[in-house]
This record gives C-alpha cells, sequence and structure tokens, in this order.
C-alpha cells in the first residue's frame, strides 16, 4: 500500500454566493478515517445542480439565509468541500473494512445513511452535510462505496451517481412498468436524460421535452419521441394521456403536467429549475385519483440496482465536457449556461 500524505489539494466552498466562494487549496488535511469508513483518492467528480444551488443558498427558505441552506434544511459546516459525483480508487480502509477493498475502483451512493460509523436519523447528502469529492482524496462509509466492474473510464463513470440514482429512484417511486405511457421533462440535462435511458430500460413508451437543438440527440438514447418546451402538451395528450409524469423543471406550466395524466397517474419530481413556486387546482389532484411524489432520498437497493445496469450495459455515459478540478469556475460558468446535454465532470491526477 502507497504511502499516503497528510494533507491534499481540493475546492472549498468558504461562503454562500458566487464563483469567488469557492477557494482552491493545496493544504487541507486528509480525511480521518472512522472504523467504518474507506478513503478514496478520487479520479473524476462530476458538477451538479446541487453543487450551485448549494453555493448560493438556493435551498434556504429563508431569502438565502445561511441557517438553513443545506440540502437537509441545516446550516453548512463552511469550509466545505462539495461534490457528489465521485469515480476513484480504495486507498486506506478503517478498523472494521476488510483490507481486500483497498484497490477497488468505486462510485459513491450520495445519498447517505451512515457517517463517521453512526446511522443518521436523516440522510445527509455527500459534497453539503459532509465533505465530498471536489478534492483529492474523500472518505465514505463503506456501505456507500460501490465497486463496479466495468470497461469505461473514471470520467464515464464519474457521470453516473448522482444523476442515475436521482432518475432511477423516481422511475422505482413512481413505479414505472413495462408499456406504460411516460413523459419527461428536462430530458437534456443529467437527470432527465439518464430517466429517458432507464424508463427504457424498464420497458416505457417515453416521450421527452426537450429544444429543437436537442431532439436529435435524445431520440438517439431511446426516446421514442421528443416534444419542445413551447408545444402543446394537453392537446399532445388528448387521445393517449400518460401513465406517469417525470419533472424536473416545475415552473409556470406545472399545472399542464397533471393535466396530460391519465385517472390514477403518478407524477414524481426531484427538480424545479423553472421555478419552486407553482399553482394547483386541488379539483384536478382528487377527481383524477392522482399520486403526486417527491423523490430525494434513496430508496433501498435504488443505488445497487443502478450498479448493475450499468455493469450490464444497459445505461451509457453521457459525459459533454472534461475539466481538471482547478477550472472548477469555468465548468460551473458553463454548466450554467444549459448548452450542454448530459454530465460535466472534473478530472483529478494522482500525485
Amino acid at each position: 500500500m502507497k504511502s499516503l500524505p497528510n494533507e491534499m489539494y481540493g475546492v472549498q466552498l468558504t461562503k454562500h454566493g458566487d464563483l469567488d466562494a469557492l477557494t482552491f487549496n493545496e493544504n487541507i488535511p486528509l480525511p480521518t478515517l472512522s472504523d467504518n469508513d474507506v478513503l478514496i483518492e478520487v479520479r473524476a467528480a462530476g458538477v451538479n445542480n446541487t453543487d450551485l444551488n448549494t453555493r448560493k443558498g438556493w435551498y434556504s427558505k429563508g431569502d438565502n439565509n445561511a441557517e438553513d441552506a443545506g440540502w437537509a434544511g441545516n446550516a453548512l459546516n463552511l469550509p466545505l468541500i462539495q461534490g457528489a459525483d465521485v469515480c476513484g480508487y480504495i486507498t486506506a480502509v478503517g478498523n472494521n473494512v476488510s483490507k481486500e477493498r483497498i484497490g477497488e475502483r468505486v462510485i459513491i451512493e450520495p445519498c447517505l445513511v451512515e457517517v463517521d460509523s453512526k446511522p443518521l436519523s436523516t440522510p445527509w447528502y455527500f459534497g453539503s452535510e459532509c465533505n465530498g469529492g471536489f478534492a483529492q482524496f474523500t472518505k465514505v462509509a463503506s456501505r456507500h462505496a460501490h465497486a463496479v466492474n466495468s470497461t469505461m473510464t473514471d470520467v464515464e463513470l464519474a457521470s453516473f451517481p448522482c444523476s442515475y440514482s436521482t432518475a432511477e429512484n423516481m422511475l422505482h417511486r413512481a413505479n414505472v412498468k413495462t408499456g406504460e405511457r411516460v413523459f419527461i421533462t428536462g430530458a437534456s440535462g443529467g437527470v432527465g436524460s439518464a430517466a429517458v435511458q432507464l424508463a427504457k430500460a424498464r420497458g416505457a413508451y417515453v416521450v421527452a421535452v426537450t429544444s429543437e437543438q436537442k431532439q436529435s440527440a435524445i431520440q438517439a438514447l431511446g426516446a421514442d419521441k421528443t416534444v419542445l418546451r413551447d408545444e402543446d402538451w394537453q392537446h399532445m395528450a388528448e387521445s393517449e394521456p400518460f401513465d406517469v409524469v417525470i419533472d424536473l423543471i416545475a415552473g409556470p406550466r406545472w399545472p399542464e403536467l397533471l393535466e396530460i395524466l391519465k385517472p390514477f397517474g403518478r407524477y414524481a419530481t426531484s427538480g424545479a429549475i423553472a421555478g419552486h413556486d407553482v399553482s394547483l387546482d386541488v379539483r384536478t389532484l382528487y377527481l383524477k385519483d392522482l399520486t403526486l411524489l417527491g423523490c430525494t432520498i434513496l430508496g433501498h437497493d435504488v443505488f445497487a440496482n443502478l450498479v448493475k445496469h450499468i455493469e450490464a450495459g444497459n445505461i451509457k455515459p453521457l459525459v459533454s465536457s472534461t475539466f481538471p478540478l482547478s477550472e472548477i469556475h469555468q465548468a460551473q460558468q458553463e454548466f450554467e449556461q444549459k448548452k450542454h446535454i448530459g454530465k460535466m465532470v472534473l478530472t483529478l491526477q494522482p500525485k
């Protein structure tokens, strides 16, 4: 086993705000392992909406009040190393973890139920309530570090954890079945493009919402049909309404997403990039016997099932671009422009 340094490089969030809140630091103390932890040398880490939302204090319900700006509604422990999407190699283990795990290539399950060898009453999010993967090394409970047997690159594997587990969790919670009609918003984003692939893997008929420029790319992922963001969705669904809506955008058109559902239809959401305040006509909800699902905490075995999909080749990595970790400012600027399809990934080199 190679010797480990006492310090590492990484990017720290020092406050809520603009890009100047992110500081590259080459003298961060190496994480200390508890008995059930593994230490992972990070090779690639994906960029997510969560990273930007947390930096800006978007999760706060008190007008960006830092006291509740964490993913779980608590204050962040700053400085914080963000980064929920991680691929890397186990380099050290805690006392309760088999040394045979050293050397495994792993991806990290971002929704945590154990931290510092203690169970959590409320799950944490990797890179929000605790340090994440925007650093040379990171630690996590062994149970959350999943070995992956794949010929994919580290960058490709880092495109999966957050977006694809979120998508798989939404499909799982909505109980999407073979032959059902599924309507997916935000289909060109990380979660949306993952949902297209995973819904097809379940045998669903998928209609995906995207821009005109991205239609062919989303169809190549398996969407049976694509529709534009400004099309008349209700007219389209009059003859064949949908069993399930998978929504990442919310915003002004949210009421239409309930109107296009069949009686007993299911609506699942894990995002609100077009706006979180929406209008609900409760009559639509109860007269159509709809089920509304908020999906954040991963269901049991969701991440393990995602790993199985990866190893079986049922889903494809979708990497739009890569940046060295030191160029995180540029990566987040380009990410926010929403011109990409799939994932932006930060790369890290071993010292």
